[in-house]
């Protein structure tokens, strides 16, 4: 040490110290982390029980009607029990300090039914202009499956500039769009339910990652879906007649 020059010893103190800072940034690093992660878990935790219920009613629904055989509305009014039950244990957690068990259930029952039925009434009987390509689209929106109305109606919460460009056709109309007659299209009203059980949602105009999260949505939930390219360009989204 004697040998050292002040240089030198102030060079080694100095790296010293940021060695020592180097060390306590490490020790502060995994926790940093570890916030980070809990706070990405409690986001997408909270976002996911939001999008939970009205994925259980579409997805319980189209479960019902395909594998059991129910009608539309039967299937639909199923989906409908599991949405309130699921919110209804939402209200029952939140509202868990009310002391009077039997109010807090009412309060919570009537809440959670208020919410879903009402949803689902204005889901069945309007379209706005916004997500109607045109007038005619709206006019013809009733002959949509029930189930595919609701669910249409979930997807424009989020994505409030969907389009949908084509609902009920005709035989005649494949000709007059120049496409070769499609007998067996789901475009038609179906025998079977007496609804339409397809429909072509706008894909032109709109980023890929969009149109992309659209489809894998709607297959969630237990559509199928078809991406036509082209200078037609569009998802074609249809319920399966079982």
């Amino acid at each position: 040490m004697d040998n050292l020059s002040q240089k030198d010893v102030d060079w080694l103190l100095d790296l010293h110290k940021k060695d020592r800072h180097r060390r306590r940034s490490q020790k502060g690093h995994p926790e940093l982390r570890k916030l980070f992660i809990w706070s990405l878990v409690i986001f997408f935790g909270i976002i996911g029980l939001m999008i939970l219920p009205f994925y259980l009613l579409v997805r319980t629904s189209i479960f019902l009607n395909l594998e059991y055989g129910y009608g539309g509305w039967i299937s639909l009014g199923g989906g409908i029990v599991v949405s309130v039950l699921l919110l209804l244990t939402y209200l029952l957690f939140l509202f868990q300090k009310i002391k009077n068990r039997k109010k807090r259930f009412q309060f919570s029952l009537g809440g959670a039914g208020a919410m879903v039925f009402g949803f689902c009434l204005f889901s069945l009987f309007y379209l706005s202009s916004v997500n109607a390509k045109s007038d005619e689209i709206r006019n013809v929106y009733r002959s949509m499956h029930p189930i595919l109305r609701v669910a249409i109606s979930i997807v424009t919460l989020a994505d409030s500039d969907l389009v949908i460009t084509d609902i009920e056709r005709v035989l005649s109309d494949y000709g007059a769009m120049g496409l070769p007659v499609n007998p067996h299209s789901l475009h038609y009203r179906q025998d079977e339910t007496g609804y339409v059980h397809a429909i072509d949602l706008r894909t032109r105009g709109r980023t890929e990652i969009r149109n992309l999260l659209l489809q894998a949505s709607l297959e969630m939930m237990g559509f199928q879906t078809l991406r036509h390219v082209g200078t037609a360009d569009h998802l074609h989204v249809e319920l399966m007649v079982r």
